[in-house]
């Protein structure tokens, strides 16, 4: 392709050329002259050696030459056949002939005389020879600069590879692909929230959890952290490069558990990455792990207070105190036909039949008198009311009431159930000293309690309350001024709307 435009160009530079020194008026008004060849031969050398062509031929219509390079060709016929369409026919064009030269590219003007006739030919030309040598040259030149272009990026590749590779840490593209895959699955996969920021404070990666926790909508991606989460928690690790471990903060209505780390580069920290938890998740489990071991100890002091009416049993029979023997046997079986036959007829749920055989081991080795009301009646509870919330629930009022009894010349705790209506509901009453001038919601206060204690108190009532709203119930506390307590609570039997049965 550039070989031919090199051609074409050098024709129409020949046809140029030859057009020019046709209508040149010293040309014309030589061929008049008895030597045309002793005016035109020195002009036509001039103009071959001013414009670099080959050669410059003018001839006569006949086709003898009156100038030539070679001066010895002058007054020879002009070759190569193809002198016809301008001597006869009067065209201006381009051919490629061989001539006394070689083989050239030539450009055709015919020389006109004043009245219009055709009087002579003006051929000018370049060797094809030297019009290739100008293609190879030219060819050559760009392969050189092509060359030198190709050695230029594949270096700048080499440099760039190593870069990319070095930002990359040495992974190949498919291995990078199949770590954002995993990177997404492990950070949706997670229960704790994850954010990360770069070390301008602009998120970078936040996961669903996250979202959740920090009630967040939509893409947060290159928003800034400040308002969406504790900022300045952030900013200073951001700021001293140190790690912060178990941190604990309140963040509207949450507390979360926090945990932090700088990211690292060649630069220093680029940014922080912090994992958080709610901490009311973690409460949770830590209440009713404590709940479930109270209850284990409930069961254990039923236990312990059997086998110790059984060595007084056993005891008796062996003084031969047969009629106390009876007696003492009558008495706990009239107590437990009463307890049990309320218990097991009239309370039909398993997990608090469960419950409050505990409590009236823990009673009865405490010598407290444990009631269960005539009139309880409960059927099999809905779903939603698990075990843990009933332990959580009734354990902590039913040990409350027996801890305000504790001293107490007769110490009567009494329990009452009833699920009559859209509510089921759980009443547990003492004969204590009461609540006296403490207001009712200073009761449910985590950490407060009205007795000293070297040991962590005030959580079981709060407890309590925590695990009733979170079923939507209410819980109510009254206390007359005669002493004793009376706490009631009311659990739907229903959840948003729909009812649960078992």
């Amino acid at each position: 392709m550039e070989g031919k435009q090199i051609e074409e160009n050098r024709g129409r530079l020949a046809l140029e050329i030859s057009k020019t020194i046709s209508f040149i008026p010293d040309i014309i008004n030589a061929f008049e002259m008895s030597d045309p060849s002793k005016t035109i031969q020195p002009l036509s050398e001039k103009i071959r050696t001013e414009t670099g062509a080959e050669f410059v031929v003018i001839g006569n219509k006949d086709g003898i030459r009156f100038s030539h390079p070679i001066p010895a060709m002058i007054g020879q016929k002009m070759t190569g056949g193809d002198n016809d369409r301008a001597l006869i026919k009067g065209e201006y064009y381009v051919s490629k002939a061989a001539g006394s030269l070689g083989p050239s590219i030539r450009g055709k003007s015919p020389i006109l005389n004043e009245q219009g006739e055709i009087i002579g030919i003006v051929s000018v030309g370049f060797l094809l020879e030297d019009v290739h040598e100008q293609i190879m040259n030219k060819i050559f030149r760009v392969l050189i600069v092509s060359f030198f272009a190709l050695l230029i990026s594949l270096v700048g590749s080499i440099l760039l590879g190593r870069n990319i590779r070095k930002d990359t840490l040495g992974l190949e593209p498919y291995e990078i692909a199949n770590l954002y895959k995993e990177k997404n699955a492990i950070l949706h996969a997670v229960k704790e929230g994850i954010l990360a920021i770069d070390n301008k404070g602009n998120i970078t990666t936040m996961n669903q959890q996250a979202k959740r926790l920090l009630d967040i909508k939509g893409t947060v991606r290159n928003r800034k952290v400040d308002g969406l989460f504790p900022s300045n928690y952030l900013y200073e690790v951001l700021k001293s490069g140190k790690s912060q471990i178990d941190k604990e903060m309140v963040w509207k209505d949450k507390t979360v558990i926090v945990n932090s780390s700088p990211i690292y580069d060649n630069t220093g920290v680029k940014g922080v990455v912090a994992s958080f938890r709610d901490k009311t998740e973690i409460n949770q489990m830590l209440n009713t792990i404590s709940e479930v071991k109270r209850y284990s100890e409930d069961l254990r002091a039923q236990t312990h207070e059997f086998i110790n009416k059984l060595y007084v049993l056993m005891g008796l029979l062996q003084l031969g105190e047969y009629n106390e023997a009876v007696d003492m046997i009558q008495s706990e079986t009239q107590t437990l036909q009463f307890q049990h036959s309320v218990v097991f007829n009239q309370i039909k749920d398993t997990k608090v039949q469960a419950i409050l055989l505990g409590k009236i081991g823990i009673a009865s080795e405490k010598k407290i008198k444990f009631e269960i009301n005539a009139d309880s009646f409960l059927d099999i509870i809905p779903s939603h009311i698990t075990l843990s919330n009933l332990i959580v629930i009734l354990g902590n009022l039913i040990d409350n009431a027996i801890e305000a009894v504790y001293d107490g010349k007769t110490p009567t705790v009494s329990f009452f159930v009833t699920d009559i209506g859209n509510d089921i509901i759980f009443e547990v009453s003492d004969n204590g000293k009461g609540i006296g001038e403490v207001e009712p919601f200073l009761l449910f206060e985590r950490g407060y309690s009205s007795k000293n204690s070297n040991e962590p108190r005030g959580f079981g009532l709060s407890n309590a309350e925590e695990a009733v709203k979170e079923l939507n119930g209410m819980i109510e506390v009254q206390s007359s001024q005669n002493g004793g307590t009376v706490f009631t609570v009311y659990l739907p039997k229903k959840v948003q709307g729909v009812e649960n049965i078992e």
